[in-house]
């Protein structure tokens, strides 16, 4: 009892912080307290909460323009309506790929209004692997960009397609209709809530490279989004620019922060450091969210690019995704003021630490500390506890975001509640976490995972190659980049741009080896394994 006393206490003290706690009209208030009576605090509800309490007030801004919360909300009705007439409802799946647009975010809120399963198809994937996630999935119905209609072609032959962000709407609609024409004519009165909640699922990766499909249960209580406030001090009301993908899960927290805060997101179709900016400063964003390659862009502009670029309102850049350098760190708060948050998670754990300016500035390269509630500890390959200041052990966190386990069947290691991140780190005298590396061969390549096993064995299957290694090596760009060790044979030899290009085809960009060095033979230890440290020291 008296820890969910002190519980309630501090999400009171943290939403009053962010200024999410003040005087409403009582009669909108209480409206709004039913809809998430009905739908609880999943998207749907946040949306239908917020289009009562500030209908007028802006929700989003994309490359079309600016919606309030009362028209996102009566456009995503409309459009839920449209997937019912499909004879799309409760527990069928919708795969999207999409980029970060009005389109994105009205699916995702009708596909919860209606109970489907999103499943969130990475823009990068090449067509095998749309594939191979929709055979796994099972969707009904894939939504996607017009740029993306050959990617999908192949899956896309036996579901409901439906186009949703297209440069030629009068021409789109000869291979599918677009979500503008499957929601015309539709009634835009709100809809009950389905007989069971739908779910999102996040693509990772496999331990073979190919993509799994990540689920977690809803939290049980407010106490996770308070400590993520209390740790990454965003506002309610205010403007956030969100530059990763929304298919992602860091693009992704950010949403659902944006909506429980009332406040307007900008959502960019391509990302350019300079325009990405410019448009925080246009807008008058407080809060910047980015991964570290995009970070890394922008601290490398000449200055001549921010000319006349007032970025006076921007009080937070949250970064996540891939190690952060510290040496990074250091240039964006110089540049740009110490606005740095750095948090450090995965797809499976949600988050286990943040950094924040003080942070950084006093040891930078650091992952930060843990926030309120959430546990990390350290365990040895025997599943002990490591105890000791700079003592390196497996990173397990536990903070009452539950993962369900992967679509397919798979999990995560657990000890003791806590749930393995799948990398190796250590603490310091301050208690902060400091990330050494994997503990498996994942290599992460400015915020994606790649497993070198499915670029190795697609640049083996070469005819003129005998065998290849794949490891990463550090990149201040990308965090690691890909780097293919070949083995040729006598005849057929390919150079490096026949490889690259024959990855690209088969596989996402990502993982696309960014050099491709040719040697005499892989080094292998007795057991005939390649000993990678071997290569990573070349």
């Amino acid at each position: 009892m008296r820890q969910r006393v002190e519980e309630a206490r501090f999400v009171l003290r943290t939403f009053a912080g962010a200024g999410m706690l003040r005087p409403e009209n009582p009669l909108r208030l209480a409206k709004s307290i039913d809809a998430l009576r009905s739908w609880g605090t999943s998207i749907a509800g946040g949306y239908a909460s917020a289009a009562i309490r500030r209908p007028d007030s802006i929700a989003l801004i994309d490359d079309d323009g600016a919606l309030t919360f009362a028209q996102i909300d009566s456009r995503a009705n409309a459009l839920a309506r449209g997937f019912i007439s499909e004879g799309i409802g409760n527990g069928d799946g919708i795969a999207v790929m999409a980029r970060n647009h009005r389109h994105f975010v009205e699916t995702t809120i009708a596909a919860d209004r209606i109970g489907a399963d999103l499943i969130f198809l990475n823009t990068m994937f090449a067509s095998p692997q749309v594939s191979d996630v929709c055979d796994r999935e099972a969707p009904v119905a894939i939504v996607y960009d017009d740029e993306f209609a050959e990617v999908v072609a192949p899956a896309a032959e036996s579901r409901k397609k439906f186009v949703a962000w297209t440069d030629e709407p009068d021409e789109a609609g000869t291979q599918a209709r677009t979500l503008d024409q499957l929601r015309s004519g539709q009634i835009t009165e709100p809809l009950s809530p389905p007989p069971s909640p739908g779910r999102i699922i996040i693509l990772t990766s496999g331990t073979t490279g190919t993509p799994k499909g990540a689920q977690r249960e809803q939290p049980s209580s407010l106490v996770p989004a308070a400590s993520l406030l209390a740790a990454i001090p965003l506002k309610a009301g205010e403007t956030t620019l969100i530059a990763p993908p929304l298919f992602h899960s860091w693009g992704m927290a950010h949403f659902s922060m944006a909506l429980m805060l009332g406040s307007t997101i900008v959502l960019q179709r391509g990302f350019d450091p300079g325009e990405s900016l410019a448009a925080a400063a246009r807008h008058g964003a407080t809060a910047l969210v980015v991964v570290p390659v995009m970070l890394q862009r922008m601290v490398d502009l000449p200055e001549a690019a921010l000319a006349g670029v007032d970025l006076s309102r921007l009080r937070i850049i949250a970064a996540s995704g891939s190690a952060l350098p510290g040496e990074l760190a250091i240039r964006a708060m110089d540049r740009f003021g110490d606005t740095l948050y750095n948090l450090y998670g995965s797809t499976e754990v949600a988050w286990a630490t943040v950094a924040g300016p003080s942070d950084l500035r006093a040891a930078p390269g650091t992952a930060g500390v843990p926030p309120h509630g959430t546990t990390v500890r350290l365990f040895d390959d025997q599943d002990l506890p490591v105890t000791g200041l700079g003592v390196t052990g497996r990173i397990f966190v536990g903070n009452g975001l539950g993962f369900d386990g992967y679509t397919g069947g798979e999990t995560k290691q657990q000890i003791s509640g806590l749930m393995a991140t799948g990398d190796v780190g250590h603490f310091d005298h301050a208690g902060r976490l400091f990330i050494d590396g994997r503990d498996d061969e994942m290599i992460v390549s400015g915020g994606e995972n790649v497993f070198p096993r499915e670029v190795e064995d697609l640049i083996a299957d070469h005819p003129g190659v005998t065998e290849a290694a794949v490891i990463g090596v550090a990149d201040d760009d990308w965090g690691q980049r890909l780097r293919a060790y070949v083995v040729c044979a006598s005849a057929g030899a390919p150079d490096e741009a026949e490889l690259q290009e024959l990855v690209r085809e088969r596989l996402a960009r990502y993982k696309v080896p960014r050099e491709v060095l040719f040697i005499d033979e892989l080094p292998r230890n007795a057991t005939g394994k390649v000993v990678r440290r071997e290569l990573a020291a070349d």
